[in-house]
């Protein structure tokens, strides 16, 4: 048996051969024990997704073990947002905690003291092990230095490839991106309906995927208050993503989003892809893919300014400020993230935050090796945002993303970033007189 401390009151938590992923994978369940939050309830609005399935499995036993109840709503996306907004904006003390997409709302929300800051709850149990959760995460969960969420699963940019063809070309797994520029051009043949390299088009979602491109040649979109879309760094980024679709590309990848290039690459259509770890299912999986046992995994190639790829919280939980149970709600987020949840819900495909549960062969061994591998090393050397950082990120994405589209069109990329560049700036001055 284990104690466990929630914000300075010790309740007793199983730590089994469970907690080494050796039973049913599941959150890690509270036992008996004294009962610090009889009688208090809590509502939580989460995003319809495994990770809120997982945590819900396992409330019976947390409910039973700290004498609170958890009202647990799930939601689809846009469903959540809406019903947030509402919630927050007439300062409502429910629900008491929220997921919510830092990467995409954090400054909104802190600009509009949606958020309770955590600085001090994180420092109160030392066995909570806060200083355990990626450092990349945290930055994503971080604004004008408060603390405003915790990473609850992650994001990382790596670089999906074809094995066979890697092998039998004698083509080595590219460590720059000059060489995957290269290895894309001597492997890309459209006449067989294989392409060099497939990845985002679309303008708004290309951003995303853009963006390791840019931090790995040293530039950004913004920084700060001043839009930098228009540096010699960000443009070659830019650049070199527009030329790996342009040249290399199918037809139609300026309407490709995530879905479509992926699917493209799992039909057997493309020698290397670059993406988002968390979708690798899609590429793997045997009812959806052709080529499930041949797909490679790799860290994102170095630029002229090294291996910057994108390592952010993609969602995390945040504590609503006019909560009036806020102790409780703390002790739910504390347990729902503690090493032992953390590991269980990773073995069922969400990948976590914590580093330990990454260099754990429990926590790794239901995900590809390489993938794994993959994943560590950007855990370490990754970016913690992978949009610009300001209010109107949508806006933003739009105007930002206009600068690969136009480079594939063939068009001035210098001239694309200089507009970008205006419009973005724009964008923020807006957001600033708000």
């Amino acid at each position: 048996m284990k104690k466990w401390a929630f914000a300075g009151l010790s309740l007793t938590i199983l730590a089994t051969a469970a907690a080494c992923g050796k039973t049913e994978d599941k959150p890690a369940p509270a036992a008996a024990a004294a009962k610090p939050f009889e009688g208090k309830k809590i509502t939580v609005f989460a995003l319809n997704h495994q990770w809120a399935e997982s945590i819900k499995a396992a409330l019976p036993e947390f409910e039973k073990s700290t004498g609170m109840k958890v009202d647990l709503q799930t939601f689809a996306e846009d469903q959540l947002g809406g019903k947030l907004a509402v919630q927050l904006t007439s300062k409502s003390n429910s629900p008491d905690l929220f997921m919510y997409r830092p990467y995409m709302d954090k400054i909104l929300y802190d600009k509009n003291g949606w958020t309770q800051p955590l600085d001090e709850y994180v420092k109160k149990n030392p066995n909570y092990a806060f200083d355990d959760f990626s450092k990349a995460t945290i930055e994503a969960s971080t604004n004008n230095g408060k603390l405003l969420s915790i990473p609850l699963f992650t994001d990382q940019f790596v670089l999906y490839y074809r094995k066979d063809i890697l092998q039998k070309n004698n083509v080595p797994v590219p460590k720059t991106l000059a060489e995957l520029d290269a290895a894309a051009k001597k492997l890309h043949d459209p006449g067989k309906d294989l392409y060099g390299f497939v990845g985002r088009g679309q303008r708004n979602a290309l951003v995303t995927a853009v963006a390791s491109f840019v931090f790995s040649e040293g530039g950004d979109f913004n920084n700060g208050d001043k839009a930098t879309v228009n540096t010699p760094e960000a443009i070659r980024g830019f650049q070199i993503y527009a030329n790996l679709l342009k040249n290399y590309g199918p037809q139609g990848t300026l309407n490709m989003s995530w879905p479509q290039a992926a699917g493209l690459f799992a039909q057997g259509k493309a020698v290397f892809y670059a993406e988002t770890a968390s979708v690798y299912k899609n590429t793997t999986d045997p009812e959806k893919s052709l080529v499930k046992d041949n797909v490679g995994f790799a860290t994102f190639p170095a630029g002229s300014a090294g291996a910057k790829p994108y390592s952010i919280a993609s969602w995390s939980m945040a504590m609503n400020p006019n909560s009036a149970n806020k102790d409780a709600a703390w002790a739910f987020t504390e347990w729902a993230t503690s090493k032992e949840n953390v590991l269980k819900i990773q073995r069922s495909g969400v990948p976590g935050a914590r580093n330990s549960v990454w260099a754990s062969k429990e926590g790794v061994e239901t995900f590809p090796p390489d993938l794994a591998a993959a994943i560590q090393e950007t855990m370490k050397i990754g970016v913690g945002h992978n949009v610009p950082q300001l209010i109107s990120v949508g806006e933003a994405r739009d105007a930002v993303g206009s600068i690969a589209v136009k480079a594939m069109l063939g068009e001035d990329i210098k001239a694309a970033a200089e507009q970008a560049n205006k419009e973005l700036q724009a964008i923020i001055d807006k957001d600033k007189s708000k």
